[in-house]
């Protein structure tokens, strides 16, 4: 039995972009209750819906990486700190 990017055929390309959805993903659920926002308000703030915040907090597939970008920045995040979240991805340590 291999790993499941293999089982769905998954190039290492594909791979890493999954694994970078599902971290911003994360850490977007994460400080949106740090900051005791609900996902209704998060959506309004960025222009959404509460289905698709809750969508991307799941980490659903269909969620592009736009709306989680869009939902970082609402909530404060800085560019600097999205490409800290993004390099710690596949990072062993």
């Amino acid at each position: 039995m291999g790993t499941v990017a293999e089982f769905l055929e998954l190039t290492p390309e594909d791979s890493l972009l999954v694994e970078i959805k599902v971290a911003l993903s994360q850490s977007q659920k994460e400080q949106r209750r740090a900051m005791m926002m609900t996902q209704v308000e998060l959506a309004d703030r960025i222009g959404s819906s509460q289905p698709r915040i809750a969508k991307a907090e799941g980490a659903d597939e269909s969620v592009s990486l736009e709306l989680l970008l869009r939902a970082m920045l609402g909530l404060g995040v800085t560019p600097q700190e999205i490409g800290h979240i993004i390099a710690q991805v596949g990072d062993p340590s």
